[in-house]
């Protein structure tokens, strides 16, 4: 019998033959040299089946050429994909893929691919945790030296990168690009459980540990687990009591960039993120979101202990230490400790004295952001919080929240003493004060 392939009587090579197809998602994680590996090795297979005599239906080797190209085009163009079994799994790097061509196109673009031993050194980082390139000025160190330069410019306050609709400048390429979403409105990173979109895919990576329930960066200090790398090193921060980021103006120093970024916007007075179905202008893209839930009604964020969910991933975490008791955000001067830091930085105004947060149109100032705006509704007379069961509208989400139990019939609030419960923590805070009721119903 003879062993030349079946097509072979036929002198004829069809596309698909010698053609290895990748999925969106599979030629995502390709970096640009294998890709380019990728078309050299398509191109050099189809000269090779010509030189020894194979002809091609309806295509010559150009056209085949141009075909690569109308391939990877169509493999930049975002598509929802769908879960599949991957059960071929490469030995090297442990990457999965759905086809054993796939896999083998992958372990060959694997050895080749590091052709430069730069490239290598690189990526042999990534299992090693080594990090060559350290700041001069702060000792933080990183696996790349590009990652490196962006860092610097942190102290430096340089922006190369300007958008060209709005003029803004970033520090990082990456940064722009994310940037330019803002303008379009392009989001091509879809979620497959819940179909929620996003403008990056690192957006989305972290989205889906919402579902997951995924916690892969741990504090070798403390071992607490977190859904994000930033957030752990925001934690490990806490130990050391770190605050890299300074204003310019003022000297006043952060633990996170995005803080300080925030920080600095309370000197210009800008309001970039914009939300669009009430004109409502904010400082931050964070707070842009929380507010969009207040039209939607989307709680995103459940607890697994009791169920209850939340609009805002800080407002879980906040409520799950009610659960365990937890107060890891402590007062240096006085001992006295906090479930959120946001109570720990208001404590300590009570020190200092600080009221940073001050109104544009009276210049009354508060120590807390909250307060500040409570008081500007009293100059606008705008009541943004609305009953959904009546339609009445308070000025102040708390008074919304006591309104609704009146609807409801809830008292959360119970005295320890007596058991007696209200609708109000300030009616507790009456009843545990006067001497009537401590004499006669709490003795």
């Amino acid at each position: 019998m003879s062993s030349r392939p079946a097509w072979s009587t036929r002198n004829t090579v069809t596309y698909d033959d010698v053609h290895v197809d990748f999925n969106w998602e599979e030629w995502t994680l390709l970096d640009p040299s294998q890709k380019n590996l990728y078309k050299d090795v398509m191109v050099e297979t189809y000269r090779n089946l010509t030189t020894i005599g194979y002809s091609w239906e309806d295509h010559n080797v150009e056209e085949h050429c141009q075909s690569s190209r109308r391939h990877e085009s169509h493999l930049h163009t975002p598509e929802k994909t769908h879960t599949t079994l991957k059960p071929y799994e490469g030995n090297e790097c442990g990457q999965a893929f759905s086809h054993h061509s796939h896999l083998q196109m992958h372990k060959k673009t694997y050895t080749e691919a590091f052709a430069c031993h730069s490239n290598l050194q690189r990526h042999e980082r990534s299992h090693t945790g080594e990090r060559p390139y350290e700041c001069n000025q702060c000792g933080k160190a990183f696996t790349r030296h590009s990652h490196l330069q962006s860092h610097e410019r942190t102290h430096t306050g340089e922006k190369p990168y300007e958008c060209n609709q709005c003029g803004k400048a970033f520090a990082c390429h990456s940064y722009l690009r994310k940037h330019k979403r803002t303008h379009t409105g392009g989001k091509p990173y879809e979620c497959n459980q819940c179909g929620k979109a996003f403008a990056c895919h690192s957006y989305l990576r972290k989205h889906k540990r919402t579902h997951t329930g995924e916690k892969p960066y741990e504090c070798n200090q403390c071992f607490k687990t977190f859904a994000h790398h930033s957030t752990l090193q925001t934690h490990e921060r806490s130990h050391i009591g770190e605050n890299p980021y300074e204003c310019n103006q003022c000297g006043k120093a952060f633990t996170y960039h995005s803080y300080l970024q925030r920080h600095e916007r309370s000197h210009t007075g800008d309001r970039p993120y914009e939300c669009n179905q009430c004109g409502k202008a904010f400082a931050c893209h964070s707070h842009l979101q929380r507010h969009e839930r207040s039209h939607t009604g989307d709680r995103p964020y459940e607890c697994n202990q009791c169920g209850k969910a939340f609009a805002c991933h800080s407002h879980l975490q906040r409520h799950e230490r009610s659960h365990t008791g937890e107060k890891p955000y402590e007062c240096n001067q006085c001992g006295k400790a906090f479930a959120c830091h946001s109570h720990l930085q208001r404590h300590e105004r009570s020190h200092t004295g600080e009221r940073p947060y001050e109104c544009n149109q009276c210049g009354k100032a508060f120590a807390r952001h909250s307060d500040l705006q409570s008081h500007e509704r009293s100059h606008t007379g705008e009541k943004p919080y609305e009953c959904n069961q009546c339609g009445k509208a308070f000025a102040y989400h708390s008074h919304l929240q006591r309104h609704e139990r009146s609807h409801t019939g809830e008292r959360p609030y119970e005295c320890n003493q007596c058991g007696k419960a209200f609708a109000r923590h300030s009616d507790l805070q009456s009843h545990e004060k006067n001497p009537y009721w401590r004499e006669t119903l709490c003795m």
